[in-house]
């Protein structure tokens, strides 16, 4: 079995599960964490294969493991009180999921399930505490991390309540464009078949509104819809929208 972080392929224990040390090494986590506290940490975590659509954990499920994206993509999301989910995020390789309210040992804030197959490494958090009891140099990289990543959390949170649906539609694909966009099809693809209800979630919108916005982009060839994802036709108008 092979993980995948920033594009390199990554032998792991197949019988055992267990992570190498190269798979540590290469999650931004733990770049800044001495090695031999990564072998540490390989030595009690393992390494999951999900389904396509499978939950990992659900919101306010006890938060009993760190879990880190290793390859594919996991969507993160919280029930919203109108009955609709919103979107916070789509991991990615490297990409921790529930690691705040893990660190804090409270329930998780949202609910995480795979958009396409993944593997994560799981970390078990009482285990995680202890080595950070006994290698206090673990501690030094993980805080600042840790924060970086709440920062980002509460800036999402801000830009689903602000400013038009359509600028939040345009800014939300001029994102997706830059991480994971490459030149194709008479454009920029971005290889994610989102639904409209998933897009919808996304901005903080109805699926009605999402349907509307994504047709008339198709229609003026600013944004088209394929089956197994999208193509950004014209930037400059999205650019635009975005900052409207």
């Amino acid at each position: 079995m092979t993980g995948v972080i920033g594009g390199g392929a990554i032998d792991y224990d197949r019988r055992m599960m267990r992570p190498s040390p190269a798979v540590l090494a290469a999650i931004p986590l733990f770049q800044q964490v001495r090695s031999e506290d990564r072998d540490r940490i390989a030595a009690v975590a393992e390494v999951r294969a999900y389904a396509h659509g499978e939950r990992i954990f659900d919101e306010g499920d006890e938060s009993d493991f760190f879990y880190i994206v290793v390859s594919g993509r996991v969507k993160v999301f919280k029930h919203a009180p109108g009955g609709n989910d919103v979107i916070l995020e789509i991991f990615g390789p490297g990409g921790p999921l529930g690691a705040v309210a893990a660190y804090e040992a409270k329930p998780y804030p949202a609910s995480a399930v795979v958009f396409e197959p993944a593997e994560c490494l799981l970390i078990p958090r009482d285990t995680f505490f202890q080595l950070l009891e006994r290698h206090p140099t673990l501690v030094r990289g993980l805080l600042g991390s840790l924060s970086l990543r709440l920062v980002q959390l509460t800036a999402r949170l801000t830009e689903l309540t602000g400013g038009r649906v359509e600028a939040r539609f345009a800014r939300f694909f001029l994102k997706l464009a830059g991480e994971i966009g490459r030149r194709d099809r008479g454009g920029i693809f971005i290889p994610l078949p989102f639904s409209r209800q998933e897009l919808a979630d996304w901005t903080g919108t109805t699926v009605e509104t999402s349907i509307r916005i994504m047709s008339r982009w198709s229609k003026e060839d600013v944004l088209r819809t394929e089956r197994d994802g999208f193509v950004l036709v014209d930037r400059e108008t999205l650019e635009a929208l975005a900052g409207s």
